[in-house]
């Protein structure tokens, strides 16, 4: 028996062609084994006419996502079946295909009776057996929406996860935060103070930056407010404490020293700035109307304002710096507030 002769076409065979004639298998048999993937693939097959989009043949999974029996779908379209705003889209997709070589993949939404169903679809045109224009378009679609409900089930668990951490890292933040915090004022207690008093002088030193150290204290309280005794004080201490963090970035520490004094570290800011800002301060102070009982009472703040390395070169010399200020604002009568002396090295 003579062997078969095999001919090229007048193009490039595709690698289905190749594979027919490589194999010598009848012109139907990949198209057959094909068709039996995909049925046993649960996919959805579909060929349409071009020219108007048109069924050509459905198998039974795409009949039943299009909702009538196959046979009453061959010469409708899309339109015949769907919603304009699911239509459009595949006639679109259809028509991107139809226009290139090579096949195409996207992806598709489609809701029938309120169930939303997600698809990959791939799309090649149908080369005809004479060679001539191709005449239809072949889709085969996979379903995601199981897959796509996982994926975002997992999305979702891993969110929920990240939250409940992060709720957690801030219930643990809060509560070491509470613990160093003055229940009277809400500031940050002595030891935070000083913690973070030597980190400022060794990143000072270390990176030739300035900061600016504020002491302050309470001036005595007019007759009114002494007169109402603990609960005025209360309630003054909570409105400075309100003052002092509202007026402090996340990079300052505002702190209640001890009883009468507290302190302000201004982070990376020089004599003049530090002054202008605790001005203002000390007007807002100074114009805070603090009620109790009905009663209007209100209270001023003295300040000291050092700096370092401009009014002192140690730790030890900026707190002196600052109180002698301090002292010098309580001096003039308070409601005032006073730089240090900046220091001048001779040459």
């Amino acid at each position: 028996m003579s062997r078969p002769e095999f001919h090229e076409p007048p193009a490039a065979p595709d690698g289905a062609g190749q594979l027919t004639a490589s194999l010598a298998l009848a012109p139907t048999a990949l198209c057959e084994a094909l068709l039996g993937f995909v049925e046993h693939s649960h996919a959805l097959l579909a060929v349409k006419e071009i020219a108007n989009g048109r069924y050509a043949f459905v198998n039974a999974g795409m009949a039943e996502l299009l909702g009538r029996p196959a046979h009453e779908i061959a010469g409708l379209a899309d339109a015949d079946l769907m919603e304009a705003g699911q239509w459009t889209a595949l006639r679109a997709a259809d028509q991107s295909a139809a226009a290139q070589q090579n096949a195409q993949i996207s992806e598709h939404r489609i809701e029938r009776s309120g169930v939303r169903r997600e698809f990959s679809v791939y799309r090649r045109v149908l080369a005809p057996a004479d060679a001539g224009a191709a005449r239809y378009l072949c889709s085969i679609w996979a379903e995601q929406t199981a897959a796509r409900q996982k994926d975002a089930q997992l999305r979702r668990a891993l969110e929920q996860i990240e939250t409940q951490q992060r709720e957690s890292e801030a219930q643990q933040h809060t509560a070491v935060d509470g613990d160093l915090r003055d229940t009277e004022t809400g500031l940050y207690q002595r030891v935070h103070f000083e913690d973070q008093l030597r980190r400022e002088v060794d990143l000072s030193l270390r990176e030739h930056r300035e900061f600016a150290l504020v002491s302050i204290t309470l001036d005595p309280l007019s007759d009114k407010a002494a007169a109402l005794g603990s609960a005025a004080r209360a309630r003054i201490l909570e409105a400075l404490g309100r003052l002092l963090r509202s007026n402090t970035r996340a990079m300052d520490a505002s702190c209640r020293v001890d009883d009468e004094h507290f302190a302000v570290l201004l982070s990376g800011v020089g004599l003049a700035t530090a002054h202008s800002r605790m001005e203002g301060l000390r007007r807002q102070c100074a114009t805070q109307i603090v009620m109790l009982e009905g009663t209007e009472i209100g209270f001023t703040v003295s300040m000291g304002v050092s700096s370092f390395p401009h009014t002192a070169h140690t730790q030890d010399e900026l707190l002196r710096a600052s109180a002698v200020a301090l002292a010098e604002a309580r001096r003039r009568g308070g409601n005032h507030v006073t730089l240090a002396s900046i220091r001048f090295e001779p040459e």
